[in-house]
Parts: C-alpha cells; structure tokens; sequence
C-alpha cells in the first residue's frame, strides 16, 4: 500500500527555488492516449498529435532535423517540450501548411504546448510565462490602391 502512494502522490517536483517542475507527470499518460492541438503564427497552421513514447519528432512525415535544417527552428520547435521537461517522453506528430520555415516552426511549438495542456492541465503557468500560449498574429499588411505596398508612396515629383 505504502509503494503505491508514493508513486502516485508526487506528480511535481518542488525546485530549491520554489517554482514547480513537473517531472512525472507526462509518464502517467495511457500508453493509447492522443493529445491533439492546433497551433499558428502568422498563416501557418500546425495541427498537432501527442502520444506518449521516446521523444521522436516528425513534421510532415520527416524528422524535425530534416524538416527544420536551422538548429534555431528546431530548438523553437522543442520549447515546449523543453520547458516541462517531456522532451523524451513523448512522441510527437504534426502536420503543418502556410507561411515560411519560421512561422511554421512558431506553429509547431504553439501546438505542442496547447496539446501539453490538454494532457496535463499543470503545465499551463509555466508555458504561459514563457509565452508558448501566445498566438503571434502579426500578419503582412495588404497593399492599398495608389501606393507600390502597404505604406510606401510613389517618389513626388514636383513638376
């Protein structure tokens, strides 16, 4: 009886510094459970499908060095996971479409830390410090008729 409870009564971990760590949390998943989230940032779209396993990451049916060559679009893709520490915890799926390399990378790390919430609702202070709730929704601003883009006005000419 003692083994059991205390396996089951520390789901976080308590850091010297007072902040909460969730360290088991993520292993107390079923071994069939399925998070899935949307993620995006500017006209990107990343859906999202966590389930428990050793780590890997695929977008696109490829893995996340292949797809994401820049070491700073992987390291933004695993943020999330990074910052609970589930990095090799769970397997990750996403499909992602729209937007360049950077957005959809922002995307993917979005969706991660939406689907972190679904599977354990603890994590949200921490991922929500660290802005990985946060939707950037700076998008490019439409061209207006008479100027050559956006803002910027033809050369004057005096005569």
């Amino acid at each position: 009886m003692s083994e059991e409870t205390t396996t089951e009564t520390t789901t976080a971990e308590t850091t010297a510094a007072g902040t909460t760590v969730a360290g088991d949390a993520v292993l107390a998943l079923a071994a069939d459970a399925r998070y899935s989230a949307t993620g995006k940032r500017k006209t990107a779209v990343a859906r999202v499908i966590l389930k428990p396993g050793t780590g890997q990451i695929l977008v696109n049916g490829r893995e996340l060095n292949e797809y994401f060559p820049r070491p700073t679009l992987q390291m933004t893709a695993r943020a999330s996971l990074e910052k609970v520490d589930s990095l090799d915890k769970v397997d990750v799926v996403a499909r992602v479409h729209g937007g360049g390399v950077a957005a959809q990378a922002g995307a993917v790390r979005h969706g991660i830390a939406r689907a972190l919430i679904e599977a354990q609702p603890s994590f949200r202070s921490e991922l929500k410090s660290a802005g990985f709730l946060t939707r950037d929704s700076r998008v490019k601003e439409r061209k207006k008729a008479g100027l050559k883009k956006a803002r910027k006005r033809p050369q004057f000419s005096k005569r």
